[in-house]
């Protein structure tokens, strides 16, 4: 099966060429829909054939590199298209391909009816392409195709509505952000080829290549500047401080458009690419601390915003900025494992939210338009009730909401309380592990509280709908509620695969599957560790036991706190927000982060165009060429009155030119 590995990312690309160049011709949604949906799901077969392969070879044999062609060529530099199948490369191939695929066949109902249907759908694949080069590509520059590739299609998707200015605002600010982290991506990759090739003769930007070469790259120094400014891309593609706020605006998109970007593609590339750098990072402590300090700070700054929001898309958009904020916190710590760990088990069950996000939208759009009302169908304050009429979507929606809590037993438990240890016991940071263990087991909480805000607001209490919309609400056709209900079981399973240590040691000795089926990949990192005598302050299992009870009380305060507010005593939330009225308003402005950065950057930068514009490109370049089109005018205006056309004139100038030279050769 390996040597069909280049399947995987063509079926996709072969959907997107026929939904794209015939799909206005076939018309027909069952066929268009089959042949986006038939594609991913092939590729999703060939990579289960891949996965089995490789889980039947012994751990140090995990690895295979399929060369297809050599793209460039020049001395000793060779970059191939070319794709790695490692246990890392084989984990973003299932979950982009298989979340991929119940996106798609949700879309196929969701989209129902839109007239750019195949052109939705022709977008759709080729995003899904791109993320597929970008994670299974055996180098750099591979990689960089399949990064740029999900940039233009997000635009693509996010201004999908491009009649509608605001999708057309969110689309260019999501390209215009992410085309600077991708500069830093750019300058840190050409900083390590030059830094390789002209030290060590070394000029190479395949992974493995450069895995094996790790030890000639020095601790610190320029280590540390390539890390940043591959973080830089990072910040930028997965949305953390400061290039977050593109990511809350792409709801402008489709629902199903925000679910693919939001938990299987675009904003995990930059997780995905530190850990398949992680021999690079583990040799700057500075880029660590960097990394751990901007995930822990990302992931609480965006809880606090997703508390006062109330448009049921943005709050679940707040909330992956935030838990993308946990996958950093964990690469900055060392936890590479941890951090995809976690960016799997967030697949499923933010897939699954927005999914249910979606559900609820399409229900409530259907209802509105039967009483002809104008009233937003994404405000959660005009919900309520919903559960009576939309059973499948509630108990999928609760249960992702509970996994993304933390609440024991479920995907989220293990993976954030996995980050949040480390970032407690990792030996990297010292007297800041605290502080950022602090700042994660705050983001729990505001996690779980405004989390079951959101599920308390849409669908328990009174229905704040009128008596004949809420006649009309009903759930949504299975082709939308069978991928809810597969990701929601996901999102129950998809941690078990984790199960920490010591739980593992109370129940009778379970291994932690996951810990050792990354091992190959994070090998170098391991031994540098060891031999750099990076094991830390030793920590007790009482303590780790104790941390893990003090998340699952967290998780409960949240959620506890939440029907206090929004069952209980319904009245607080109204009384709080006019006692701090001030406070309110900065958090549901988002602490005016956008007027800032319009403040800061982007008037300053119009004013600059502006000025090119005005001042330099119409007074000194059209100036110039026009004054000089006004000189030439002016003397041809003049001289054109010697050109009479009479034959006598002409004569006469002959005559008097004749006069004038005999004149002058005799009196000179």
């Amino acid at each position: 099966m390996f040597d069909l590995v280049w399947l995987i990312p063509l079926c996709p690309l072969i959907g997107s060429v026929i939904n794209g160049l015939f799909g206005k011709k076939i018309k027909n949604e069952t066929v268009i829909g089959g042949i986006a949906a038939g594609s991913v799901l092939c590729s999703f077969f060939v990579a289960c054939g891949i996965l089995m392969q490789l889980l039947s070879l012994p751990g140090e044999e995990r690895h295979f590199e399929k060369t297809i062609f050599t793209w460039i060529q020049s001395g000793q530099f060779k970059a191939d298209i070319g794709f790695l199948i490692d246990p890392l490369s084989c984990v973003m191939l299932m979950v982009v391909t298989g979340v991929g695929f119940l996106i798609h066949l949700y879309s196929i109902g969701y989209m129902h009816g839109e007239e750019g249907f195949y052109r939705y759908f022709c977008y759709l694949n080729l995003f899904t392409f791109s993320m597929l080069c970008l994670v299974s590509g055996n180098n750099l520059l591979l990689m960089f195709v399949g990064w740029e590739g999900v940039g233009l299609c997000s635009y693509l998707l996010i201004g999908y509505y491009f009649h509608k200015k605001s999708a057309g605002d969110a689309g260019k600010k999501a390209f215009v952000m992410n085309r600077v982290g991708d500069f830093g991506f750019l300058l840190g990759l050409f900083t390590m080829f030059w830094y390789l090739g002209g030290t060590h003769n070394i000029w190479t930007i395949n992974f493995r290549e450069l895995a094996s070469h790790a030890e000639l790259m020095p601790v610190g120094g320029v280590t540390t500047v390539i890390c940043l400014c591959f973080f830089l891309g990072a910040t930028g593609k997965s949305a953390q401080i400061p290039l977050y706020t593109w990511l809350p605006d792409a709801m402008e998109g489709p629902t199903p458009v925000s679910a693919l970007i939001h938990a299987a593609t675009m904003v995990t590339a930059g997780v995905y690419m530190i850990g398949r750098m992680n021999f690079m990072f583990i040799k700057s402590p500075t880029a660590l601390l960097v990394v751990a300090c901007v995930g822990a700070a990302t992931a609480l700054f965006a809880a606090t915003i997703g508390t006062a929001q109330n448009d049921i898309k943005r709050v679940l958009a707040y909330s992956t900025v935030s838990q993308l904020g946990y996958m950093f916190l964990a690469m900055g710590v060392g936890a590479f494992g941890a951090g995809i760990f976690h960016l799997m088990t967030h697949a499923f069950f933010k897939a699954c939210l927005f999914l249910g996000s979606g559900s609820v939208i399409h229900a409530m759009h259907h209802a509105l338009h039967h009483e002809h009302s104008d009233a937003d169908p994404q405000d959660m304050r005009n919900m309520g009730g919903l559960k009576a009429k939309m059973p499948i979507t509630f108990a999928t929606f609760l249960i992702a909401t509970l996994a993304i809590a933390g609440v024991p037993g479920l995907a989220g438990f293990f993976s954030k309380d996995e980050i949040l240890w480390q970032a407690f016991s990792n030996p990297h940071h010292g007297e800041m592990n605290i502080i950022l263990w602090g700042f994660g087991a705050c983001a729990a909480f505001l996690t779980a509280f405004y989390m079951f805000r959101l599920v308390f607001m849409t669908f328990f209490g009174e229905t704040r709908l009128s008596e004949k919309a809420f006649h009309h609400l009903h759930e949504s056709p299975w082709v939308i509620t069978l991928p809810l209900v597969v990701l929601a079981c996901l999102s129950i399973v998809g941690g078990y695969v984790g199960i920490p240590k010591v739980i593992g040691e109370t129940l009778g000795g379970i291994p932690n599957m996951w810990e050792h089926y990354l091992e190959p990949v994070f090998a170098y990192s391991t031994e540098y560790m060891k031999h750099a005598g990076g094991h830390g302050e030793a920590h007790s299992v009482a303590m780790e036991w104790g941390l893990m009870g003090v998340s699952v009380v967290i998780a409960f305060a949240g959620i506890g706190l939440a029907a206090a507010l929004y069952i209980v005593k319904p009245t607080i939330p109204a009384a709080f927000t006019n006692a701090f009225p001030a406070l309110h308003r900065a958090v549901y402005n988002k602490w005016y982060m956008d007027e800032i950065y319009d403040f800061a950057f982007v008037n300053p930068c119009k004013a600059l165009g502006n000025f090119l514009w005005k001042g330099f490109d119409v007074v000194v370049v059209d100036g110039c060429v026009n004054g000089v089109a006004a000189v030439v005018k002016g003397f041809s205006g003049v001289l054109r009155y010697v050109q009479t056309g009479f034959v006598h004139n002409y004569a006469f100038s002959m005559t008097l030119g004749v006069v004038v030279i005999v004149a002058a050769y005799l009196f000179s």
